[in-house]
């Protein structure tokens, strides 16, 4: 310093020193908001059984305001007016709130009831299903038994293979196409979609 002024040099090296701790800041905040991200998408895709259950709170921000009427206050969408009940590709439902996957596609038939409709689960031990006496009705209610959700309901149908009728909303699931199932974590449900 020069009788207390800075010389051209000093602030160069200032400037210098100044831009080389932004850019740091900034790659810093840059690789942070990248691990978050990907930590978010694997919060929400795949399956993990070790994965705990978002709260309701968590789940209202998550679901798409559909999504959340059918699963958590036990909503019913409109026949022939929802994402899946026509949907003819092969692959797997998995619930909205886990990722975990409660259905396949050859299971899936016309029941004609404008929802999708199914003939079996994966597995019964996946599924809770309750008495439901609402709206002046005896109807057995099917729930996710991990996440709780509220899936549907299920009736005795002898048009389907099993004598049952699985009548669930498309807004409990997320289909995953099978030639997206190895990329979103579910490769080792692929032998589910072997035809019999």
């Amino acid at each position: 310093m020069n009788g207390g002024r800075i010389t051209s040099e000093e602030k160069s090296t200032l400037s210098m020193y100044i831009g080389v701790i932004i850019a740091t800041v900034l790659a810093t905040a840059a690789i942070y908001f990248f691990f978050l991200a990907h930590q978010r998408t694997k919060e929400v895709t795949g399956f993990d059984p070790n994965r705990p259950v978002a709260s309701d709170v968590a789940l209202k921000h998550r679901l798409k305001a559909d999504q959340y009427f059918v699963v958590r206050e036990n909503g019913t969408e409109t026949a022939f007016q929802n994402e899946f009940w026509n949907n003819e590709r092969p692959g797997i439902y998995v619930d909205v709130i886990t990722g975990e996957p409660l259905f396949t596609s050859l299971d899936k038939f016309d029941g004609g009831t404008g929802r999708p409709t199914f003939t079996k689960p994966i597995s019964k031990d996946l599924l809770v299903e309750k008495p439901d006496t609402s709206r002046d009705m005896q109807r057995t209610e099917v729930r996710a038994k991990r996440s709780d959700a509220h899936l549907g309901h299920l009736f005795a149908d002898p048009t389907s293979p099993t004598g049952q009728r699985y009548a669930v909303n498309s807004a409990a699931f997320h289909f995953v196409p099978i030639e997206r199932m190895k990329d979103e974590g579910y490769e080792a449900f692929l032998p589910l979609l072997e035809k019999k």
